[in-house]
């Protein structure tokens, strides 16, 4: 999931925000309002929203640090962390790479929930301090705000700990079962499916609940559930995917036959004489007849049409030294994934420091398309 806003950078790790997170975080505050307008109606409006509002955003916080758990544990084994992202259900940090074992996969899964339970325990004791208790509900605005924390980041825990992949409960019984049988694909296939009919049942019971009058409520159980069958179905499909390439490695896939335009032909030029008539979409640059680039028609997006004919294709070209790059002996399911996160459609091949080829989605695709027709 990409962040559309960009919140900076907790060490090393970019922090971003999804728009749907607006969106939940709203509603968080507005539920907020209204339980303190029932609770403690004397305090009037400015003090209600304001602690809704601070409320809201210490939550969030929380769950940042949720993720920053996940992340820390992650690091600690090895696994690069290249973002956290908060949005609508909550928030995931993208790990790099999977977990080599099963004990990694469990701590990483386990460690989130334990951070919210410890977050939502200090809340109520300070809360409970403060002159909270069970039979007493909270009459100032700060211990209202911690025992509501208190008891968000406790619900949050206990919900994440469901055992429906890809939920931190699901890691967790993907990295008992892994454990138990050596088999990291079969576990993951057993969790997604556990994952779906977890999903299934939130669907039930949230529309259930829509028409037995719980309004709302019964809607965004319903949404929740749809939520994890869809990330169920991806994980499912994934590691399909990554069996279905098990064994090929780029150099089997990749073409050696790769388009080439030079570096001081100007994009009018290039779009006239190879886009445009060759409907090729990645051509690596060339100078001296040695590549030193690659351009795809991103980059020329980027230049307004009237200076096509005055700038150079090396110009806007993408510098071979600062693309990710593959080797030949590279496994194919590993580039997929490096394709998906990175956002590219093609990844150039060095051998040696040498371009070799070019590797695409449609190498990919296609290869995945003939194992398929052949059952293999």
């Amino acid at each position: 999931m990409q962040a559309q806003i960009k919140l900076g950078r907790i060490f090393g790790i970019e922090i971003g925000l999804h728009y749907s997170w607006l969106i939940i975080a709203l509603l968080v505050v507005l539920s907020l309002v209204g339980q303190f307008y029932t609770t403690n109606p004397k305090w009037g409006a400015p003090v209600i929203w304001a602690t809704a509002l601070v409320t809201g955003l210490l939550f969030f916080t929380a769950i940042l640090l949720h993720e920053l758990s996940h992340a820390a544990v992650a690091k600690g084994r090895g696994l690069p962390v290249r973002s956290i992202t908060l949005f609508a259900l909550g928030g995931i940090a993208l790990i790099e790479k999977e977990a080599n074992d099963a004990k990694t996969e469990f701590w990483i899964g386990l460690v989130g929930p334990i951070a919210s339970i410890l977050i939502g325990a200090v809340c109520l004791g300070l809360a409970w301090a403060l002159g909270w208790s069970l039979a007493v509900a909270p009459h100032t605005p700060l211990a209202a705000m911690l025992m509501w924390l208190g008891v968000i980041n406790i619900g949050l825990a206990l919900f994440n700990l469901i055992p429906g992949f890809p939920l931190d409960g699901g890691r967790v019984l993907r990295a008992v079962i892994w454990w138990a049988t050596g088999d990291a694909a079969r576990s993951t296939r057993i969790a997604a499916r556990v994952g779906q009919f977890v999903a299934f049942a939130f669907i039930v019971f949230g529309i259930m609940r829509f028409f037995g009058g719980a309004g709302f409520g019964g809607l965004w159980l319903t949404f929740i559930g749809w939520f994890l069958l869809e990330a169920a179905r991806a994980s499912y499909a994934q590691v399909e995917i990554t069996e279905s390439l098990r064994g090929a490695r780029v150099g089997d896939v990749m073409t050696r036959d790769y388009p080439v335009v030079e570096g001081q032909a100007n994009l009018q030029a290039f779009v006239d004489g190879h886009l445009l008539r060759t409907g090729q979409r990645c051509f690596i640059v060339e100078e001296s007849g040695r590549a030193v680039g690659l351009v795809t028609p991103h980059e020329i997006k980027e230049i307004e049409r009237e200076r096509w004919s005055s700038v150079m294709v090396r110009e806007v070209m993408r510098p071979l030294d600062k693309l990710r790059t593959v080797k030949p002996s590279t496994p194919v399911a590993k580039v997929l994934e490096l394709m998906g996160r990175e956002d590219v459609n093609q990844l150039p091949v060095l051998q040696d420091g040498h371009l070799t080829g070019i590797i695409s989605r449609s190498h990919i695709l296609r290869l995945l398309q003939t194992r398929a027709e052949l059952h293999v």
